[in-house]
């Protein structure tokens, strides 16, 4: 490959990208996202000192993120981690997995043809057609959850009542983890997504240094992987028809899984499964308490409703950004790659590019169409996205049903983290119906 000047970041705007605080302060990040989708769509971000993190290519067009989501034989998820990591924090990573970056195994981390074996696993269950089975369940759980907010009122903070557990307790009663255990799986998914956000990762410390902030997380994955090698033995003695059940006597290739990919199974579903769809929960209540012209349309006609949920997803982007390793001599958006470089789709600056979403900054309920990459897309798109979708749905459906109205009771609060973010605080005056 011919030599070609990469055009590197400036030392500001390369710690902004990566600094978890940036993503806490969201329109001047997506201030940044702007400049850089004209100036250098494809960026070289490296660090002052290589010992920081590895150096990674910056990619924030929407059709360029949208072209390396759907090319799985360029963009490989190996062998450098998926999710952007300090060096410090890659070398832990190592030293606890016996030599490979990812921390945990997971469909996220596979490329193929493990990736498909692995995902065919599950994927049935998690299609509409089994979804439409569960839909009262999940009905029941939407009502409980918003008596309990009805009950805790007039004024709520909704993250903590409603938007955390409602969907960890829908993938829970789906893995088939009992009620009892929520709290702690709730903990333990803080712990490994909240990242520097002293409220989220349950470590009491603010400002934690980037090893303990490492530690934190690989105690979680500790936790998580005792818990479900319990739950394995119970699940083969006497599987039932949830998921955990089938993870526990999955076979590929004749074999059942081993123990590294199978508790990195039960993690994805458990982790993932609850903490986007919190996001995305809040994100779109957020925008109904800032319009409440909004509310009332769609409290009056819920054929808005699917609008409301597609628009939530994209506006927030919970799974902010994923890597990804280049397979051989490449460009994307005409920049030369070499192989081996390591490059970060970023989620939230492709879903707020203006070529494709008119407006992006704006809550839009009738956007249309609506092709955000909020889930990814190709052969890793998110295998939870109808769950989401129809919690999401299920739960607007009953606080339509119980709330007249809905008002900010004060200053909505953001995560500090740069892979799974929202709010983490939204403070709501209500009226029940």
């Amino acid at each position: 490959m011919a030599t070609q000047e990469k055009p590197r970041l400036d030392p500001v705007t390369a710690r902004a990208v990566i600094d978890p605080a940036s993503y806490a302060a969201w329109d001047p990040l997506l201030d940044t996202f702007d400049r850089l989708r004209e100036e250098t769509p494809v960026a070289w971000v490296e660090a002052n000192d290589d010992a920081i993190h590895p150096p990674f290519w910056l990619v924030t067009r929407y059709d360029d993120v949208m072209r390396m989501s759907k090319d799985n034989a360029t963009f490989l998820n190996n062998p450098h981690t998926v999710v952007f990591s300090l060096t410090e924090g890659i070398e832990f990573a190592k030293a606890f997995s016996g030599g490979s970056e990812h921390m945990v195994a997971s469909l996220v981390t596979f490329d193929a043809p493990i990736h498909m074996k692995y995902r065919k696993l599950t994927q049935e269950w998690f299609m509409p057609k089994n979804l439409r089975g569960i839909e009262d369940e999940i009905r029941h759980i939407a009502q409980a959850t918003v008596q309990r907010m009805i009950d805790a009122g007039p004024e709520v903070d909704f993250c903590k009542l409603v938007s955390a557990p409602y969907p960890l307790h829908v993938v829970m009663q789906i893995l088939g983890v009992p009620e009892d255990d929520e709290p702690r799986m709730l903990t333990l998914t803080q712990q490994m997504f909240g990242g520097s956000d002293e409220d989220l990762n349950q470590s009491g410390m603010k400002d934690l240094p980037p090893d303990v902030i490492t530690q934190i997380v690989a105690g979680a994955v500790k936790d998580f992987e005792a818990y479900f090698a319990k739950l394995t033995a119970e699940k083969r003695a006497n599987p039932t028809g949830d998921v955990a059940s089938t993870i526990a006597n999955a076979v590929v290739d004749g074999e059942p899984l081993n123990d590294r990919d199978m508790m990195g199974y039960y993690i994805i579903v458990a982790a993932a499964g609850h903490d986007t769809t919190s996001a995305s929960t809040a994100g779109a209540m957020l925008a109904l308490a800032q319009d409440p012209d909004q509310w009332a349309k769609v409290k009056a006609d819920r054929s808005l409703l699917g609008g409301i949920v597609e628009e939530a997803i994209r506006w927030t982007t919970p799974v902010q950004h994923f890597m990804r390793t280049a397979a051989e001599d490449t460009e994307v958006g005409g920049q030369k790659i070499a192989k081996g470089d390591w490059l970060m789709m970023n989620y939230v600056a492709a879903n707020h590019d203006p070529a494709v979403f008119d407006d992006p900054r704006k809550f839009d309920a009738a956007r249309s169409p609506n092709r955000h990459l909020a889930f990814g897309a190709g052969a890793h798109q998110c295998l939870g996205l109808h769950l989401a979708r129809l919690e999401m749905r299920i739960l607007f459906e009953v606080l339509l049903d119980r709330i007249e109205s809905i008002e900010l009771a004060g200053e909505p609060a953001r995560s500090k983290s740069t892979f799974v973010g929202g709010l983490k605080t939204l403070p709501l005056r209500f009226k029940s119906a």
